[in-house]
């Protein structure tokens, strides 16, 4: 059982850096909104293309604003909820896991 302990635990600490590096991205492609990038730039054009699909996402259900986008500051307040309620779940559950105390 100890094994299954260790590859959710595993799993846990990788999603919890994943989300880490995506909310990083999420915060530089905002940062990067403000001024005007150029569009030809590897680094905008990569910025744009990982965090597009999230942000349009969540733009069709967030209502307009004029001119003020919170789709950033949602998907970062998103990401804060996933590493507080799932990671820390499968954390606690790899240790009880390993502790014997099976899944309750």
């Amino acid at each position: 059982m100890f094994a299954l302990a260790n590859l959710i635990n595993a799993l846990a600490q990788i999603l919890d850096i994943a989300l880490s590096a995506y909310l990083w991205i999420i915060i530089a492609r905002a940062i990067i909104s403000w001024v005007n990038p150029d569009p030809y730039n590897p680094i905008v054009r990569f910025l744009y293309q990982v965090t597009e699909p999230l942000l349009y996402r969540v733009r069709r259900v967030i209502p307009f604003l004029g001119g003020l986008d919170l789709s950033p500051m949602i998907v970062i307040l998103a990401i804060y909820f996933i590493k507080k309620f799932a990671v820390v779940s499968l954390i606690e559950l790899a240790i009880r896991m390993k502790a014997g105390g099976g899944t309750m």
